[in-house]
């Protein structure tokens, strides 16, 4: 269902971006979102994560130049490393062998949807990719026939 969602996903990328001028955090994310929507704590975790780094490099850039290439490198690097960290440190043992994870998706993710939190802002990436997210996950449903895809 990966490749369905990916896939998905960018179809429904360049259709919010064509018609309504925004982007959901990076083509390949709300694919990724729709396959992870049923865990809300996996959610939070990548969007403290994308925030983390959003708030890293605008900190960066009040003392280096950070823009073009530059910025896109950096904003992938710390959305990479904040994203590693959340696997390795942002979960809470829970009695009965349960954890609670805030561990972001992936480590690319991350990055992305911090630069396009730079690009047009926090609320209107993130309302975007939680929509778009949303839009993917009721399509796999449909051409599913109808079952929640775990």
């Amino acid at each position: 269902m990966m490749v369905e969602s990916v896939g998905l996903g960018l179809v429904v990328s360049i259709i919010f971006s064509e018609t309504l001028g925004l982007a959901a955090g990076g083509m390949v994310v709300p694919g990724y979102m729709a396959l992870i929507i049923h865990q809300p704590l996996r959610i939070i975790g990548t969007i403290i994560v994308s925030l983390m780094t959003f708030f890293t490099i605008k900190l960066l850039s009040n003392y280096i130049f950070i823009y073009g290439r530059r910025r896109t490198v950096l904003v992938i690097l710390f959305g990479f490393l904040f994203g590693w960290l959340s696997r390795n440190f942002f979960t809470i043992p829970l009695p009965g062998g349960h954890v609670m994870e805030f561990q972001a998706v992936g480590f690319i993710i991350p990055g992305l949807i911090a630069n396009w939190m730079e690009r047009q802002g926090v609320i209107q990436t993130l309302s975007t990719m939680v929509v778009a997210a949303v839009v993917v996950r009721l399509l796999l449903m449909i051409f599913s026939g109808g079952q929640v895809i775990a």
